[in-house]
């Protein structure tokens, strides 16, 4: 074992301890194992920045394993899983779409749902490397399910050109499921068939214009290495923010939480009383909601959040989206129409005779409202 993951080791080792006293040593270090994968020997490799992802990816995985299935029973922590996937919004509406379109519009989303991740667990290349690698870090049945869980959990909601894995992976299935024929043409519309291959014209060989496996494994790996960088560069950007605002403190208040501690925890390791942590953690989401991510650095956190204003309509839903328009005003929505369009607060101001400020005041509006519209559901 190479020294970096020999102290990555014992850091999840105390961690664990510490997380979860009741666990036996066994499951512990098998939760470690696992955590660090099977190719311990590149962490020697890696660049810091990547050492970063790779940290920050493992503590991504052991939070989804400790909140929805370490300890849990076989039926709840399954159920925890498809409530999860369930809860995401393009696919349930694409789910839902297709079933009202097909012959059989009596089938829930779950059920749909249970249909794609039982593919998943049947020929998806990347979850039978994770069951077996699995089955090498332990033999315990019930531990086993947890971590498959949480493996099937963390990639299917990998993000993919601001979707989730998973939406492709049912488009797939919908290719499969429906290669007996086509049930409905438009009118109007014709089709035109093109061969999968084509054959070189130097050799007997054909080669495979949609190895779609192939294309889907590279834009899984690009899209999660960018989504990682996206998220330590708003972590830098915001920790920077912080310290020059608010002071070192408030920087390291937000590096320990976003390692899990409690408000008592920071509070011992800032050595301060618990209230002040607490005011200290009220003045911090202040200042992320209604400056850094409105007036500071409101693109890099809404891409991150995929909650920009030009690809995800503020985060909202189609229902919750028409239901937000009909309570702005006149001039917020013209605001909301330019700013959707690419116009900069500077141009609009221009255009509406208005102060920076003003259009900024009105921004801020529209980004809270649209925050409380999806907090609300």
């Amino acid at each position: 074992m190479s020294k970096l993951a020999d102290e990555l080791e014992q850091e999840w080792q105390l961690r664990l301890a510490s997380d979860c006293p009741g666990s036996s040593q066994a499951t512990k270090k098998a939760i470690t194992r696992w955590l660090l994968g099977n190719n311990i020997a590149d962490f020697d490799t890696l660049r810091p920045n990547q050492l970063a992802i790779a940290k920050q990816a493992m503590d991504y995985r052991y939070r989804i394993l400790q909140q929805r299935y370490l300890g849990v029973g076989s039926e709840r922590a399954y159920r925890n899983l498809t409530n999860r996937l369930a809860s995401l919004v393009t696919l349930r509406n694409k789910i839902r779409t297709w079933v009202c379109l097909s012959r059989d519009r009596q089938r829930a989303v779950v059920d749909v749902l249970q249909e794609v991740i039982q593919e998943l667990l049947n020929s998806d290349r990347y979850i039978q490397k994770q069951i077996a690698w699995i089955a090498q870090c332990t033999e315990d049945l019930r531990l086993r399910e947890a971590l498959l869980l949480t493996s099937i959990e963390e990639y299917c909601l990998r993000p993919i050109r601001n979707q989730p894995l998973l939406v492709y992976r049912f488009v797939n299935f919908l290719r499969r499921s429906g290669r007996a024929g086509m049930t409905h043409v438009p009118e109007g519309d014709r089709v035109r068939l093109v061969s999968e291959s084509v054959t070189l014209e130097d050799t007997d060989t054909s080669v495979s214009l949609l190895d779609s496996q192939a294309v889907v494994d590279y834009q899984d790996n690009q899209a999660w290495e960018e989504q990682q960088v996206l998220r330590m560069s708003v972590k830098q950007e915001f920790e920077s923010y912080l310290k020059n605002n608010l002071g070192p403190e408030a920087a390291r208040w937000l590096q320990l939480y976003l390692k899990g501690k409690s408000q008592e925890e920071i509070a011992r390791a800032l050595n301060k009383p618990v209230k002040e942590v607490y005011r200290l953690r009220e003045k911090i989401s202040y200042h992320a909601i209604r400056v850094f991510s409105i007036k500071g650095k409101p693109e890099l956190v809404a891409s991150w959040l995929e909650t920009s204003l030009s690809e995800h309509n503020l985060g909202l839903t189609s229902k919750q989206w028409q239901e937000y328009l009909k309570n702005l005003t006149p001039l917020q929505r013209h605001v909301l129409e330019k700013l959707k369009a690419g116009n900069t607060p500077e141009a609009i101001a221009k255009e509406l005779k208005l102060k920076n400020n003003q259009v900024i005041g009105e921004w801020s509006k529209l980004y809270l409202a649209a925050q409380a519209l999806r907090s609300a559901s």
